[in-house]
C-alpha cells in the first residue's frame, strides 16, 4: 500500500497533475511524499475522503499552494491548523464527518472560499471571522453543538444556502434576515421557539425549514408564498392567529403544508 502510494503521488508530480485521489487508503498520517521539496505545485484539487487523518500539516499551503478544493470527509481530524488560512486560492473546503472541535480564525482568510462544509462535527461555536467570507456561497454546520451563529454572519453578502439542521439553537438571528443572497436556509431539528418577523422579507429567500422544533409556535407573515418546512411540531392557522407577536400576520389556510 505504501509503495503504490508513494508511485501515485509520484506519477501526479512528474506529470503535474491539477486533481489527485486518495480517498479510502486508510491514512493516519498526511503523506510525506505529498510535502517533499517542493511539493505539488500544479495541484489543484486534493481528494482524501475515508482516511483516519487526525490533523494537517502547518506548511501545506507551502506545499500545495495552488489548492482550489480540498476533500477531507470523513477523518478523525480535531483541529485545522492556523496555517489553513494561507490557502489564498482555496475555493472549496470540506471538512464533514470528522471530530472537529474549535474552527480556527484563520479560516476568516480563505477570501476566495465558495463552498464551506462542516457537518457532523462537536463544533460548539464559530469563529467571528467567518464573516470575513464574502465570497462564501454554501455554509454547512449541520448536526454539531451549536448554541448560535456569530453576529458577522451577516456579513457573508454572497451565501445562498445556509444549513445548520440539527444542532442546539433556540433563536434564529434577525441579521440572517438582513443576508442579501441567502436563498435557502434550513434549521430543522433545533430548538427553536420563535422566528424573527422579517425573516423571509428578502425576495431572494424562497425556502425555509424548520421542521422538528417543537416549540416553534408560530410563522412571519412574510413566509407567505415561500416553500416552508414545518413537519414535526404542533402549528394550526388558528394558534398561530392567537399566539402570534404583535405586528405579525396570520398566514392563509394551506401555506403552513409540511413540504
Amino acid at each position: 500500500m505504501a509503495s503504490e502510494l508513494c508511485k501515485t503521488i509520484s506519477v501526479a508530480r512528474l506529470e503535474k497533475h491539477k486533481n489527485l485521489f486518495l480517498n479510502y487508503r486508510n491514512l493516519h498520517h498526511f503523506p510525506l511524499e505529498l510535502l517533499k521539496d517542493e511539493g505539488l505545485q500544479y495541484l489543484e484539487r486534493l481528494y482524501m475522503k475515508r482516511n483516519s487523518l487526525t490533523t494537517l500539516p502547518e506548511n501545506l499551503a507551502q506545499k500545495l499552494p495552488n489548492l482550489v478544493e480540498l476533500y477531507l470527509h470523513s477523518n478523525n481530524i480535531v483541529v485545522v491548523p492556523e496555517a489553513i488560512g494561507s490557502l489564498v486560492k482555496l475555493q472549496c473546503l470540506d471538512l464533514s464527518d470528522n471530530a472537529l472541535e474549535i474552527v480556527c480564525p484563520e479560516i476568516g482568510r480563505l477570501r476566495a472560499l465558495r463552498h464551506l462544509r462542516l457537518a457532523n462535527n462537536q463544533l460548539q461555536f464559530l469563529p467571528p471571522e467567518v464573516g470575513d467570507l464574502k465570497e462564501l456561497q454554501t455554509l454547512d454546520i449541520s448536526t454539531n453543538r451549536l448554541l448560535s451563529l456569530p453576529e458577522r454572519l451577516h456579513l457573508c453578502l454572497s451565501l445562498q444556502y445556509l444549513t445548520v439542521d440539527r444542532n442546539r439553537l433556540r433563536c434564529v438571528p434577525r441579521h440572517l434576515c438582513h443576508l442579501p443572497s441567502l436563498n435557502e436556509l434550513s434549521m430543522a431539528g433545533n430548538r427553536l421557539a420563535f422566528l424573527p418577523l422579517d425573516l423571509g422579507r428578502s425576495r431572494e429567500l424562497q425556502y425555509v425549514y424548520v421542521d422538528n422544533n417543537i416549540h416553534l409556535k408560530g410563522l412571519p407573515s412574510y413566509l407567505y408564498n415561500k416553500v416552508i418546512g414545518c413537519s414535526g411540531f404542533e402549528l394550526s392557522v388558528s394558534n398561530l392567529v392567537t399566539q402570534k407577536s404583535p405586528g405579525a400576520a396570520a398566514l392563509p389556510p394551506g401555506a403552513l403544508s409540511p413540504v
